[in-house]
């Protein structure tokens, strides 16, 4: 798998959209693991927003309130890496946001049953996928141009990835940051977070 180049100058932008009833873990997995992630000389290695339709409050899973900064319409900067996790609501804007930036991005990804929001993007057509082991069967059925791999922490192309549930999204993250900044920052950051890496890390093209 090619490695992925970080801007000249500055962060990496991580996009994560949101929208109503969002899974938390899903989020806040990469979320920590991109805020987490320091280089030396450098600074931070990414920047984390928020966007959705609007910028009212979005009740989340567990009835946490979540504030995105941007909607699709205000969103200042092509983000480099896109993310999107479990949540209730796919609007059209939503799915022709995700399709427009992700021609441009470094990396799409889905955690969780965020994958059923990728695909319904058609960005996962014709490639191998992940998702929540419990949905494997609903995922195939509702899209069969996609190849479900099962029993996986990830599943990765160049440009897009899927994650399976939950914490996996976390593996991935740390993927992510291994591509961009190399193996020893992504240890740095796990060890950080006191996390321990599986290793079951699967490149799956």
């Amino acid at each position: 798998m090619k490695s992925l180049k970080p801007p000249p100058n500055g962060p990496v932008l991580a996009a994560f959209v949101v929208g109503h009833a969002a899974n938390i873990m899903d989020i806040a997995g990469a979320w920590e693991v991109f805020q987490d992630t320091h280089i030396e000389g450098r600074g931070p290695g990414f920047v984390t927003e928020l966007v959705s339709d609007t910028m009212a409050p979005i009740v989340a899973g567990g009835r946490m309130v979540l504030q995105p900064k941007y909607t699709y319409d205000t969103m200042p900067a092509a983000p480099n890496v896109i993310v999107m996790g479990a949540q209730a609501e796919h609007t059209q804007a939503k799915l022709d946001w995700i399709r427009k930036a992700s021609a441009t991005a470094d990396l799409t990804m889905s955690v969780c049953i965020g994958a059923f929001l990728l695909a319904r993007t058609g960005l996962l057509d014709g490639i191998t996928a992940t998702t929540h082991h419990d949905f494997y069967d609903a995922f195939s059925k509702e899209f069969p141009k996609v190849d479900v791999v099962r029993g996986v922490r990830y599943v990765e192309h160049d440009r897009i990835a899927s994650a399976g549930g939950l914490t996996s999204g976390i593996e991935l993250a740390l993927r992510v940051v291994e591509r961009y900044y190399g193996e020893k920052t992504a240890a740095q950051t796990a060890n950080f977070m006191e996390y321990t890496r599986s290793p079951e890390r699967p490149a799956i093209a």
